[in-house]
């Protein structure tokens, strides 16, 4: 999972992912880390200048972005987490319009940090650290 490792609300749902998720597979970095770009490069992914918009999963050589990549990552969680899952059949035009809605006011309503999330001791193992690092 990448994620905008500057924005707040990005760094909690790392946080919540971390503690409600079903099994512990799920590995993240943050979009501007080298490790991020890396995976992305190995993806044939290139993000558009400024901040990022979505996050942003790697699944079985899949790009996931915007509700898709949020909902994918829901579906790991545990019960009850979920089951916000199931908003998948909700058409992918009015969940990217509410993510969209959401990216664009996320500093404004949750702030902004000026270095990206650091793992802790304990998450260390969950985070991808830079190749050959």
């Amino acid at each position: 999972m990448l994620f905008d490792g500057h924005c707040n609300l990005c760094n909690r749902a790392v946080d919540f992912v971390l503690t409600r998720e079903a099994s512990a597979e799920i590995r993240f970095a943050s979009l501007q880390s080298e490790a991020g770009r890396a995976l992305l490069g190995r993806h044939g992914v290139t993000l558009p200048p400024g901040d990022p918009d979505t996050v942003l999963l790697v699944e079985a050589g899949i790009v996931w972005s915007h509700s898709d990549a949020a909902l994918r990552v829901a579906r790991r969680l545990r019960f009850p987490w979920g089951m916000i899952g199931w908003f998948a059949w909700v058409p992918r035009s009015i969940r990217d319009g509410v993510y969209r809605w959401i990216a664009r006011n996320r500093y404004r309503w949750f702030g902004k940090t000026e270095t990206c999330r650091v793992a802790t001791p304990a998450e260390k193992a969950r985070f991808l650290s830079a190749p050959g690092g």
